[in-house]
Protein backbone atom coordinates (compact mmCIF):
# COMPACT_ATOMS: atom_id res chain seq x y z
CA UNK A 1 0.00 0.00 0.00
CA UNK A 2 1.10 3.66 -0.83
CA UNK A 3 1.23 5.66 2.30
CA UNK A 4 0.53 9.69 1.05
CA UNK A 5 1.68 12.37 4.09
CA UNK A 6 -0.16 15.82 3.87
CA UNK A 7 -0.65 16.33 0.19
CA UNK A 8 -1.37 19.76 -0.75
CA UNK A 9 -5.22 20.34 -2.01
CA UNK A 10 -3.91 20.34 -5.34
CA UNK A 11 -2.72 16.85 -5.45
CA UNK A 12 -6.24 15.60 -4.43
CA UNK A 13 -7.64 15.69 -7.64
CA UNK A 14 -5.05 12.67 -9.03
CA UNK A 15 -5.44 10.90 -5.47
CA UNK A 16 -9.33 10.65 -5.75
CA UNK A 17 -8.90 8.91 -9.41
CA UNK A 18 -9.48 5.40 -9.25
CA UNK A 19 -7.83 2.75 -11.44
CA UNK A 20 -10.71 1.76 -13.94
CA UNK A 21 -10.75 0.70 -17.33
CA UNK A 22 -12.36 2.89 -19.56
CA UNK A 23 -15.13 0.29 -21.04
CA UNK A 24 -15.87 2.39 -24.44
CA UNK A 25 -12.76 0.13 -25.44
CA UNK A 26 -14.89 -2.72 -25.34
CA UNK A 27 -18.22 -1.58 -27.19
CA UNK A 28 -16.99 -2.67 -30.47
CA UNK A 29 -16.64 -6.19 -29.10
CA UNK A 30 -19.91 -5.50 -26.87
CA UNK A 31 -22.09 -4.69 -29.59
CA UNK A 32 -21.67 -7.38 -31.93
CA UNK A 33 -22.76 -9.76 -29.07
CA UNK A 34 -25.82 -7.79 -28.38
CA UNK A 35 -27.13 -7.21 -32.28
CA UNK A 36 -26.66 -11.44 -32.36
CA UNK A 37 -28.80 -11.55 -29.34
CA UNK A 38 -31.37 -9.55 -30.83
CA UNK A 39 -31.46 -11.19 -34.18
CA UNK A 40 -31.46 -14.95 -32.99
CA UNK A 41 -32.51 -15.00 -29.19
CA UNK A 42 -32.85 -17.97 -27.09
CA UNK A 43 -30.07 -20.01 -29.93
CA UNK A 44 -27.18 -17.06 -29.82
CA UNK A 45 -27.80 -17.06 -25.97
CA UNK A 46 -27.33 -20.78 -25.97
CA UNK A 47 -23.83 -20.19 -28.10
CA UNK A 48 -22.53 -17.74 -25.97
CA UNK A 49 -23.10 -19.77 -22.36
CA UNK A 50 -20.80 -22.58 -24.41
CA UNK A 51 -18.66 -20.02 -25.79
CA UNK A 52 -18.07 -17.83 -22.47
CA UNK A 53 -19.29 -20.19 -19.52
CA UNK A 54 -18.39 -23.66 -21.29
CA UNK A 55 -21.66 -24.98 -20.80
CA UNK A 56 -24.07 -26.20 -23.44
CA UNK A 57 -27.92 -25.71 -22.29
CA UNK A 58 -31.05 -27.62 -23.32
CA UNK A 59 -33.03 -24.99 -21.30
CA UNK A 60 -32.41 -21.71 -20.30
CA UNK A 61 -34.80 -20.91 -17.60
CA UNK A 62 -34.36 -22.85 -14.45
CA UNK A 63 -36.50 -25.47 -13.67
CA UNK A 64 -39.60 -25.59 -10.56
CA UNK A 65 -37.90 -29.02 -10.12
CA UNK A 66 -34.24 -27.06 -9.40
CA UNK A 67 -35.81 -24.34 -7.16
CA UNK A 68 -37.23 -27.13 -5.16
CA UNK A 69 -34.09 -29.35 -4.74
CA UNK A 70 -32.40 -25.90 -3.80
CA UNK A 71 -33.73 -25.87 -0.36
CA UNK A 72 -32.38 -28.87 0.44
CA UNK A 73 -28.81 -28.38 -0.83
CA UNK A 74 -27.78 -25.51 1.52
CA UNK A 75 -27.86 -25.41 5.37
CA UNK A 76 -30.34 -24.88 7.74
CA UNK A 77 -27.80 -21.72 9.15
CA UNK A 78 -27.51 -20.56 5.63
CA UNK A 79 -31.30 -20.28 4.86
CA UNK A 80 -32.24 -19.29 8.64
CA UNK A 81 -29.16 -16.45 7.40
CA UNK A 82 -31.14 -15.42 4.12
CA UNK A 83 -34.69 -15.69 6.00
CA UNK A 84 -33.54 -12.76 8.61
CA UNK A 85 -31.34 -10.77 5.86
CA UNK A 86 -34.53 -10.55 3.83
CA UNK A 87 -36.45 -9.71 6.83
CA UNK A 88 -34.52 -6.56 8.00
CA UNK A 89 -34.03 -5.72 4.20
CA UNK A 90 -38.05 -5.95 3.92
CA UNK A 91 -38.22 -3.64 6.82
CA UNK A 92 -35.49 -1.24 5.66
CA UNK A 93 -37.19 -0.40 2.04
CA UNK A 94 -40.89 -0.60 3.12
CA UNK A 95 -40.12 2.23 5.00
CA UNK A 96 -39.52 4.31 2.10
CA UNK A 97 -42.77 3.82 0.93
CA UNK A 98 -43.68 7.14 -1.24
CA UNK A 99 -47.08 8.95 -0.11
CA UNK A 100 -48.18 11.76 -2.73
CA UNK A 101 -50.25 14.62 -1.64
CA UNK A 102 -52.75 16.46 -2.80
CA UNK A 103 -51.73 20.70 -3.35
CA UNK A 104 -53.40 23.64 -4.15
CA UNK A 105 -50.74 25.37 -5.87
CA UNK A 106 -53.14 28.13 -6.66
CA UNK A 107 -57.44 28.77 -6.30
CA UNK A 108 -59.13 25.87 -8.13
CA UNK A 109 -55.43 24.31 -9.31
CA UNK A 110 -54.47 20.97 -7.82
CA UNK A 111 -51.82 18.67 -8.22
CA UNK A 112 -50.16 16.15 -6.84
CA UNK A 113 -47.94 12.86 -7.80
CA UNK A 114 -48.69 9.04 -7.98
CA UNK A 115 -45.97 6.33 -7.57
CA UNK A 116 -46.24 3.55 -9.94
CA UNK A 117 -44.19 0.51 -9.70
CA UNK A 118 -42.03 -0.10 -13.02
CA UNK A 119 -43.99 -3.02 -14.72
CA UNK A 120 -41.06 -5.65 -15.41
CA UNK A 121 -37.74 -5.38 -14.53
CA UNK A 122 -34.13 -7.57 -14.67
CA UNK A 123 -32.01 -8.41 -12.18
CA UNK A 124 -28.31 -9.54 -13.08
CA UNK A 125 -26.45 -11.55 -10.19
CA UNK A 126 -22.86 -12.23 -11.70
CA UNK A 127 -21.01 -15.55 -11.51
CA UNK A 128 -17.05 -15.73 -10.68
CA UNK A 129 -15.68 -17.03 -7.87
CA UNK A 130 -18.30 -16.22 -5.56
CA UNK A 131 -22.58 -16.69 -5.38
CA UNK A 132 -23.95 -13.67 -4.67
CA UNK A 133 -27.08 -14.58 -3.50
CA UNK A 134 -26.58 -11.70 -1.10
CA UNK A 135 -27.58 -9.12 -4.15
CA UNK A 136 -30.81 -11.19 -5.17
CA UNK A 137 -31.87 -10.01 -2.05
CA UNK A 138 -30.87 -6.35 -1.83
CA UNK A 139 -33.11 -6.26 -5.83
CA UNK A 140 -35.41 -8.52 -5.62
CA UNK A 141 -37.14 -7.47 -1.87
CA UNK A 142 -37.28 -3.54 -3.04
CA UNK A 143 -38.82 -4.54 -6.73
CA UNK A 144 -41.54 -6.93 -4.79
CA UNK A 145 -42.15 -4.08 -2.51
CA UNK A 146 -42.65 -1.63 -5.14
CA UNK A 147 -44.66 -3.97 -6.91
CA UNK A 148 -43.39 -4.77 -9.73
CA UNK A 149 -45.50 -7.64 -11.87
CA UNK A 150 -42.46 -9.18 -13.27
CA UNK A 151 -39.29 -9.56 -11.91
CA UNK A 152 -36.66 -11.31 -13.87
CA UNK A 153 -33.38 -12.58 -13.07
CA UNK A 154 -30.05 -14.30 -14.98
CA UNK A 155 -27.10 -15.64 -13.96
CA UNK A 156 -24.59 -17.50 -15.33
CA UNK A 157 -24.91 -21.51 -14.79
CA UNK A 158 -21.48 -23.36 -13.71
CA UNK A 159 -19.64 -25.76 -16.10
CA UNK A 160 -22.48 -28.65 -15.25
CA UNK A 161 -25.22 -26.17 -16.53
CA UNK A 162 -26.65 -25.22 -12.59
CA UNK A 163 -27.21 -22.56 -10.91
CA UNK A 164 -25.80 -22.43 -7.43
CA UNK A 165 -28.62 -23.61 -4.52
CA UNK A 166 -28.16 -20.22 -2.54
CA UNK A 167 -28.87 -17.87 -5.27
CA UNK A 168 -32.21 -20.53 -6.08
CA UNK A 169 -33.45 -19.86 -2.44
CA UNK A 170 -32.55 -16.12 -2.14
CA UNK A 171 -34.57 -15.30 -5.63
CA UNK A 172 -37.24 -17.92 -4.53
CA UNK A 173 -37.57 -16.52 -1.01
CA UNK A 174 -37.39 -12.57 -2.26
CA UNK A 175 -40.20 -13.49 -4.84
CA UNK A 176 -37.98 -13.39 -8.25
CA UNK A 177 -40.81 -14.38 -11.20
CA UNK A 178 -38.76 -16.12 -13.51
CA UNK A 179 -34.79 -17.17 -13.46
CA UNK A 180 -32.60 -17.83 -16.69
CA UNK A 181 -29.26 -19.46 -16.88
CA UNK A 182 -27.66 -16.57 -18.79
CA UNK A 183 -24.38 -14.53 -18.09
CA UNK A 184 -22.33 -11.53 -19.37
CA UNK A 185 -23.26 -9.48 -22.44
CA UNK A 186 -25.73 -12.59 -23.29
CA UNK A 187 -27.94 -11.90 -20.13
CA UNK A 188 -27.91 -8.19 -20.28
CA UNK A 189 -28.96 -8.50 -24.18
CA UNK A 190 -31.73 -10.92 -23.37
CA UNK A 191 -32.84 -9.35 -20.79
CA UNK A 192 -32.93 -5.44 -23.20
CA UNK A 193 -34.29 -6.68 -26.41
CA UNK A 194 -36.33 -10.01 -25.44
CA UNK A 195 -35.73 -13.81 -26.31
CA UNK A 196 -38.52 -16.59 -27.18
CA UNK A 197 -37.47 -17.73 -23.14
CA UNK A 198 -36.09 -14.41 -21.72
CA UNK A 199 -38.77 -11.98 -21.03
CA UNK A 200 -37.81 -7.85 -22.26
CA UNK A 201 -37.99 -5.81 -19.40
CA UNK A 202 -38.11 -2.43 -18.93
CA UNK A 203 -35.36 -1.75 -16.24
CA UNK A 204 -31.63 -3.67 -15.55
CA UNK A 205 -30.31 -4.08 -12.17
CA UNK A 206 -27.07 -5.54 -10.70
CA UNK A 207 -23.18 -5.74 -11.01
CA UNK A 208 -20.68 -6.79 -13.12
CA UNK A 209 -17.78 -7.49 -15.08
CA UNK A 210 -16.07 -4.79 -17.65
CA UNK A 211 -18.60 -6.18 -20.46
CA UNK A 212 -21.75 -6.39 -17.78
CA UNK A 213 -21.17 -2.88 -17.73
CA UNK A 214 -20.75 -2.25 -21.21
CA UNK A 215 -23.48 -3.76 -22.20
CA UNK A 216 -25.87 -2.34 -19.75
CA UNK A 217 -24.53 1.21 -21.02
CA UNK A 218 -25.18 0.26 -24.94
CA UNK A 219 -28.52 -0.89 -24.39
CA UNK A 220 -29.50 2.21 -21.67
CA UNK A 221 -29.03 4.55 -24.64
CA UNK A 222 -32.54 3.35 -26.55
CA UNK A 223 -33.97 0.22 -25.22
CA UNK A 224 -34.29 -0.26 -21.21
CA UNK A 225 -32.82 1.77 -17.97
CA UNK A 226 -30.29 1.11 -15.72
CA UNK A 227 -29.88 1.41 -11.97
CA UNK A 228 -26.81 3.27 -12.28
CA UNK A 229 -22.91 3.46 -13.72
CA UNK A 230 -20.79 0.92 -12.01
CA UNK A 231 -17.09 0.54 -11.44
CA UNK A 232 -15.08 -1.73 -9.15
CA UNK A 233 -15.92 -1.46 -5.73
CA UNK A 234 -14.05 0.77 -3.42
CA UNK A 235 -14.32 1.75 0.97
CA UNK A 236 -13.21 4.56 2.78
CA UNK A 237 -11.93 4.61 6.57
CA UNK A 238 -11.87 7.55 8.42
CA UNK A 239 -10.30 7.08 11.28
CA UNK A 240 -8.52 8.92 14.74
CA UNK A 241 -6.51 7.29 17.54
CA UNK A 242 -9.50 5.92 19.42
CA UNK A 243 -10.55 3.73 16.60
CA UNK A 244 -9.05 -0.62 16.98
CA UNK A 245 -6.47 -0.83 14.24
CA UNK A 246 -7.45 -4.76 14.19
CA UNK A 247 -11.18 -3.43 12.98
CA UNK A 248 -9.81 -0.69 10.48
CA UNK A 249 -7.43 -3.79 8.82
CA UNK A 250 -10.53 -5.75 8.93
CA UNK A 251 -12.78 -3.42 6.98
CA UNK A 252 -10.17 -2.85 4.41
CA UNK A 253 -9.67 -6.47 3.98
CA UNK A 254 -13.03 -6.93 3.84
CA UNK A 255 -13.38 -4.57 0.57
CA UNK A 256 -10.32 -5.90 -0.82
CA UNK A 257 -11.12 -9.47 -1.44
CA UNK A 258 -14.23 -8.31 -3.32
CA UNK A 259 -11.66 -8.39 -6.50
CA UNK A 260 -8.07 -7.54 -7.93
CA UNK A 261 -9.54 -3.75 -9.00
CA UNK A 262 -11.10 -2.83 -5.44
CA UNK A 263 -9.73 -0.02 -3.82
CA UNK A 264 -9.73 0.78 -0.08
CA UNK A 265 -8.36 4.13 1.75
CA UNK A 266 -7.58 5.16 5.33
CA UNK A 267 -8.27 9.24 6.02
CA UNK A 268 -6.58 10.08 9.04
CA UNK A 269 -4.69 13.02 10.92
CA UNK A 270 -2.91 10.85 12.78
CA UNK A 271 0.41 9.11 12.38
CA UNK A 272 0.54 6.75 15.35
CA UNK A 273 -2.19 4.96 13.98
CA UNK A 274 -0.36 3.91 10.74
CA UNK A 275 2.07 1.04 11.85
CA UNK A 276 -0.53 -0.28 13.90
CA UNK A 277 -3.00 -0.22 10.96
CA UNK A 278 -0.33 -2.21 8.54
CA UNK A 279 0.92 -4.35 10.94
CA UNK A 280 -2.66 -5.60 11.34
CA UNK A 281 -3.64 -6.12 7.39
CA UNK A 282 -0.48 -7.89 7.32
CA UNK A 283 -1.25 -10.69 9.97
CA UNK A 284 -4.76 -10.79 8.74
CA UNK A 285 -4.32 -11.08 5.17
CA UNK A 286 -2.26 -14.38 5.62
CA UNK A 287 -5.21 -15.64 6.77
CA UNK A 288 -7.61 -15.14 4.04
CA UNK A 289 -8.31 -17.88 1.42
CA UNK A 290 -8.52 -14.99 -1.53
CA UNK A 291 -5.58 -13.65 -0.77
CA UNK A 292 -4.25 -13.61 -3.91
CA UNK A 293 -7.06 -11.40 -4.79
CA UNK A 294 -6.95 -8.74 -1.64
CA UNK A 295 -3.27 -8.55 -2.23
CA UNK A 296 -3.68 -7.18 -5.60
CA UNK A 297 -6.90 -4.77 -4.40
CA UNK A 298 -4.13 -3.57 -1.65
CA UNK A 299 -1.55 -2.55 -4.35
CA UNK A 300 -3.50 0.46 -5.29
CA UNK A 301 -5.05 1.07 -2.01
CA UNK A 302 -4.10 3.75 0.10
CA UNK A 303 -3.39 5.35 3.88
CA UNK A 304 -3.60 9.38 3.59
CA UNK A 305 -2.95 11.61 6.10
CA UNK A 306 -4.65 15.18 6.46
CA UNK A 307 -3.99 18.27 8.55
CA UNK A 308 -7.70 18.04 10.55
CA UNK A 309 -11.06 17.09 10.36
CA UNK A 310 -11.99 19.98 7.69
CA UNK A 311 -9.25 18.47 5.21
CA UNK A 312 -10.66 14.93 5.76
CA UNK A 313 -14.12 15.55 5.52
CA UNK A 314 -13.27 18.12 1.98
CA UNK A 315 -10.94 14.93 0.58
CA UNK A 316 -13.88 12.83 1.46
CA UNK A 317 -16.88 15.01 -0.59
CA UNK A 318 -14.14 14.83 -3.53
CA UNK A 319 -13.88 11.21 -3.32
CA UNK A 320 -17.45 9.92 -3.27
CA UNK A 321 -16.78 6.76 -1.74
CA UNK A 322 -19.36 4.13 -2.31
CA UNK A 323 -18.57 2.64 1.05
CA UNK A 324 -17.60 5.42 3.94
CA UNK A 325 -17.22 4.00 7.40
CA UNK A 326 -16.18 6.42 10.51
CA UNK A 327 -14.09 5.33 13.36
CA UNK A 328 -13.61 8.44 15.35
CA UNK A 329 -14.56 9.85 18.80
CA UNK A 330 -16.62 12.70 16.86
CA UNK A 331 -18.54 9.92 14.65
CA UNK A 332 -21.88 11.74 14.24
CA UNK A 333 -20.24 15.09 13.95
CA UNK A 334 -18.28 14.06 10.88
CA UNK A 335 -21.04 12.12 9.84
CA UNK A 336 -23.11 15.29 9.48
CA UNK A 337 -20.68 17.04 7.05
CA UNK A 338 -20.88 14.52 4.64
CA UNK A 339 -22.45 15.25 1.27
CA UNK A 340 -20.98 12.93 -1.60
CA UNK A 341 -21.24 8.71 0.00
CA UNK A 342 -23.41 6.16 -1.12
CA UNK A 343 -23.40 4.17 2.33
CA UNK A 344 -22.15 5.39 4.99
CA UNK A 345 -21.42 2.91 8.62
CA UNK A 346 -20.71 4.84 11.80
CA UNK A 347 -18.68 3.90 14.65
CA UNK A 348 -16.65 1.19 15.91
CA UNK A 349 -19.56 -1.75 15.55
CA UNK A 350 -20.77 -0.92 11.88
CA UNK A 351 -18.54 -3.39 9.68
CA UNK A 352 -19.20 -2.52 5.58
CA UNK A 353 -20.10 -6.34 5.57
CA UNK A 354 -23.21 -5.28 8.07
CA UNK A 355 -24.42 -3.30 5.01
CA UNK A 356 -23.24 -5.89 2.71
CA UNK A 357 -25.76 -8.57 3.71
CA UNK A 358 -27.80 -7.85 6.69
CA UNK A 359 -28.58 -4.71 8.11
CA UNK A 360 -31.63 -3.72 6.06
CA UNK A 361 -29.64 -1.14 3.87
CA UNK A 362 -29.10 -1.87 -0.01
CA UNK A 363 -25.55 -2.87 -1.07
CA UNK A 364 -26.35 -1.52 -4.59
CA UNK A 365 -24.33 1.33 -4.72
CA UNK A 366 -22.75 3.98 -6.51
CA UNK A 367 -18.79 3.64 -7.53
CA UNK A 368 -16.32 5.51 -9.01
CA UNK A 369 -17.35 8.79 -7.51
CA UNK A 370 -20.79 8.49 -8.73
CA UNK A 371 -22.02 9.37 -5.60
CA UNK A 372 -21.79 13.00 -6.23
CA UNK A 373 -24.93 12.25 -8.45
CA UNK A 374 -26.37 9.25 -7.62
CA UNK A 375 -27.96 7.51 -5.04
CA UNK A 376 -28.01 3.69 -4.43
CA UNK A 377 -30.52 1.31 -5.17
CA UNK A 378 -33.80 2.20 -2.77
CA UNK A 379 -37.51 2.04 -3.51
CA UNK A 380 -37.59 4.82 -5.65
CA UNK A 381 -35.35 2.62 -8.09
CA UNK A 382 -38.01 0.28 -9.17
CA UNK A 383 -40.94 3.11 -9.43
CA UNK A 384 -41.90 6.01 -11.30
CA UNK A 385 -43.88 8.47 -10.17
CA UNK A 386 -47.06 10.25 -12.56
CA UNK A 387 -48.42 13.61 -12.18
CA UNK A 388 -51.62 14.38 -11.87
CA UNK A 389 -53.35 17.65 -12.36
CA UNK A 390 -57.00 19.25 -12.01
CA UNK A 391 -58.28 22.43 -13.03
CA UNK A 392 -61.78 23.89 -11.98
CA UNK A 393 -63.40 26.63 -14.23
CA UNK A 394 -62.19 29.00 -11.15
CA UNK A 395 -58.52 27.78 -11.15
CA UNK A 396 -58.50 28.32 -15.16
CA UNK A 397 -59.86 32.30 -14.30
CA UNK A 398 -57.14 32.66 -11.87
CA UNK A 399 -54.40 31.07 -13.39
CA UNK A 400 -55.59 31.57 -17.58
CA UNK A 401 -53.75 34.92 -18.04
CA UNK A 402 -50.53 34.03 -16.33
CA UNK A 403 -50.12 30.93 -18.82
CA UNK A 404 -51.53 32.96 -22.20
CA UNK A 405 -48.77 35.65 -21.47
CA UNK A 406 -46.16 33.31 -20.87
CA UNK A 407 -47.25 31.31 -24.13
CA UNK A 408 -47.60 34.43 -26.16
CA UNK A 409 -43.74 35.37 -25.19
CA UNK A 410 -42.82 31.95 -26.55
CA UNK A 411 -44.48 32.78 -29.50
CA UNK A 412 -46.85 29.77 -28.99
CA UNK A 413 -49.72 30.38 -30.34
CA UNK A 414 -51.67 27.16 -29.95
CA UNK A 415 -50.21 27.03 -26.25
CA UNK A 416 -51.88 30.27 -25.68
CA UNK A 417 -55.33 29.55 -27.62
CA UNK A 418 -55.81 26.26 -25.48
CA UNK A 419 -56.57 28.22 -22.47
CA UNK A 420 -58.19 30.97 -24.62
CA UNK A 421 -61.30 28.65 -25.87
CA UNK A 422 -61.68 27.66 -22.11
CA UNK A 423 -61.84 30.94 -20.90
CA UNK A 424 -64.55 31.95 -24.09
CA UNK A 425 -66.66 29.19 -23.01
CA UNK A 426 -66.49 30.28 -19.66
Amino acid sequence: MEIIKYPGREEWCSLVKRSTMDVTTLFDTVRTVLDDVRERGDEAVRMYEEKFDKVRLDALQVSEEEIREAENLISEELRQAIRVAKANIERFHASQRFEGKKIETAPGVTCWQKAVAIEKVGLYVPGGTAPLFSTVLMLAVPARIAGCREIVLCTPPDKEGKVHPAILFAAEEAGVSKIFKAGGIQAIAAMAYGTESIPKVHKIFGPGNQYVTAAKQLVSLKEVAIDMPAGPSEVEVIADTTANPEFIAADFLSQAEHGADSQAILLTSSDAIIEPVVKAIETQLERLPRKEITEKALAHSRIIVLRDTREIIDFTNLYAPEHLIIQTADYASIAERIENAGSVFLGPYTPESAGDYASGTNHTLPTNGYAKAYSGVNLDSFIKKITFQEISSEGIRSLGDTIRVMAENERLEAHRNAVTVRLNAL
